[in-house]
């Protein structure tokens, strides 16, 4: 899938439908790539060694909006269970995979150099030409004189 021109030649985009099963998510996710690799082939940063990195970004950014709706519900203190005298209040578990999803965010935006922070750092990769050397053509193609 194409979505974006000139992006799909370079990386093709997920098939969000197979990721996640949420129309609002899947919207998301394809909105979210969409920003990610139109950044990034603007600074000349978009590579296919980055095609995971970009899905694996847009999906934290995906779980962490699921993840911060349960918490905005039900808030991050789960509440003890009636009835059990033993039960005693807890943090949500997601609340704790809000923090992890907006932490695997973090890191990968620092990687992909998406942060302001980290802008600088990143740099435009350079493709090396290989140079031929004597003992190339001492081996020969086959490996054998």
């Amino acid at each position: 899938m194409d979505v974006i021109e000139g992006t799909g030649a370079i990386v093709a985009e997920p098939d969000w439908p197979s990721l996640f099963s949420d129309v609002l998510e899947i919207a998301a996710a394809q909105e979210h790539w969409r920003v990610i690799t139109i950044e990034l082939r603007e600074r000349q940063l978009l590579a296919a060694a980055n095609g995971h990195s970009i899905q694996r970004l847009v999906c934290a950014y995906v779980m962490f909006d699921r993840m911060y709706r349960e918490v905005a519900e039900q808030g991050v203190v789960m509440k003890p269970k009636r009835g059990n005298p033993k039960s005693i209040a807890r943090v949500s578990p997601y609340f704790t995979a809000l923090r992890e999803a907006g932490s695997d965010a973090t890191a990968l935006e620092g990687e992909l150099g998406l942060s302001p922070r980290r802008r600088g750092a990143v740099t435009k990769a350079e493709r090396k030409v290989k140079r031929e050397r004597a003992a190339d053509a001492y081996l020969g193609k086959t490996g054998s004189k």
